[in-house]
């Protein structure tokens, strides 16, 4: 008898611990789908010099994007828009490739998609006049995300990140010119 009261102990214990949590707000449950820039460290650019500047986006556990370049023409790809700061050009950006996978919505057809984190590549190059310091670039990621039954409308996850721009290193003293007779 004492191990049949211990197991009604232990599920009421488990029920009531289940009705407590319904009512508190749990801020760890994200509320659909949701892509984020994961914190990017100030990059050191050279003035006059392109370099480029990694970005790490992460797209939330059980969802998806549709890559940069997406297997449909009428799928939305995820493209990264920057409005950078005069003096500073924003130069090629790369996405990496998709994955393919097919999904119950559309089981016969392989789509390039994001999953998880994924890197995002901006070469960033500041004009040769440009103040040494801190310039801030921003702009946004337009995405389209899905689960494993249905998309969700496209939207614009606002972008910033940080670069810091310093003087080209001096040229090497040159050595002064040498005669080309021995000197004894």
């Amino acid at each position: 008898m004492p191990g049949h009261f211990t197991k009604i102990a232990f599920g009421a214990a488990l029920v009531c611990t289940g009705l407590f949590a319904q009512d508190l707000p749990d801020a760890t449950v994200k509320k659909g789908p949701s892509v984020t820039l994961l914190p990017v460290t100030v990059s050191t650019i050279t003035r006059g010099k392109a370099t480029p500047v990694e970005l790490q986006f992460s797209v939330s556990a059980g969802y998806h994007i549709n890559s940069n370049a997406p297997s449909e023409e009428y799928l939305i790809p995820t493209k990264l828009d920057l409005d950078p700061p005069t003096d500073l050009v924003v130069g090629k950006i790369t996405y990496p490739l998709g994955e393919q996978m097919s999904f119950a919505f559309a089981p016969d057809e392989k789509l390039s998609v994001y999953t998880g984190d994924f890197p995002v590549s901006v070469w960033v190059r500041p004009l040769a006049s440009v103040l040494p310091g801190k310039y801030e670039l921003r702009g946004t990621l337009r995405y389209q995300a899905c689960d494993n039954a249905a998309c969700y409308p496209p939207k614009r996850l606002p972008v910033a990140f940080e670069v810091k721009v310093v003087k080209a290193p001096k040229p090497p003293a040159k050595n002064p010119a040498q005669s080309p007779h021995a000197h004894n």
